[in-house]
């Protein structure tokens, strides 16, 4: 199984969509539920290209939310690079 973990800029990213969005305070157990299924399943989730090429992505507990990932496969971890408000112009959407 591999070892999921977050970024300190997609912790970051994280407490900043809790304040602007209004979130609840179970948000961080919320998106927790939402990576486990990377522990078992690493490539689940769509690839991403162009800028964000290696990354991938899963929907978190909004279908709004992007949770970007990278999957390391020799070291068996997941790595949370960012998480995003799909809505916005920025967004890492192709």
């Amino acid at each position: 199984m591999a070892r999921v973990e977050l970024a300190v800029a997609a912790v970051e990213d994280l407490d900043g969509l809790v304040r602007t969005h209004t979130l609840p305070s179970s948000t961080r157990a919320r998106v927790a539920r939402s990576l486990r299924a990377l522990e078992r399943f690493g490539l689940m989730g769509p690839a991403l290209s162009g800028h964000w090429e290696g990354f991938r992505f899963l929907l978190g507990p909004w279908r709004w939310m992007l949770l970007v990932y990278v999957f390391i496969e020799a070291e068996d971890r997941v790595v949370v690079v960012t998480i995003q408000d799909a809505r916005s112009s920025t967004a890492a959407t192709s």
